[in-house]
């Protein structure tokens, strides 16, 4: 069994139209809701063991956050960004086999979507928010549609 925890990125700013969508930052509440969200996870005795992040600075600078509190660095990953549900299942899949609590950091639509291809459950995924799912597998690679439970989906609010 292994857990993986699909997040979506922290709210980002939009205050400067001439900043292309990739370099987009956190805005204020989005260096806020991060740190907290993480905060809570650990709170919550979720143990993450490796961070994968979309390479766009609002996905990257919400996964730093989290690596900080797990202590540990965060693998990035071109693909993710704007990835459909195929890509990030894909990219899950790739993970180490050592690894047993996995975190992506993404974007919508892909996030959501790929949970519901993973559990089948249509779930709501506003910035910042983190699907938990169980996925009944012993290695990664057997990771398909459909292999994945839905264990909780947490918000910042």
């Amino acid at each position: 069994m292994k857990t993986l925890l699909l997040a979506r990125h922290a709210k980002s700013d939009w205050g400067d139209p001439s900043v292309r969508d990739h370099d987009r930052p956190l805005n204020a509440r989005g260096t806020r809701d991060a740190p907290a969200m993480a905060r809570r996870l650990l709170a919550e005795g979720v143990r993450v063991q490796h961070i994968v992040a979309s390479t766009a600075l609002r996905a990257r600078a919400t996964a730093d956050e989290y690596a900080a509190v797990f202590r540990m660095e965060v693998a990035d990953e071109p693909a993710l960004y704007a990835a459909s549900a195929r890509t990030i299942l894909s990219v899950a899949a790739a993970l180490p086999d050592d690894v047993d609590v996995a975190m992506l950091v993404g974007h919508n639509p892909g996030m959501a979507d790929a949970v519901a291809d993973l559990t089948g459950e249509f779930v709501d995924l506003p910035t910042c928010a983190v699907v938990e799912c169980a996925v009944d597998v012993d290695a990664w690679a057997e990771l398909i549609e459909g292999s994945g439970r839905l264990l909780r989906r947490r918000t910042p609010r």
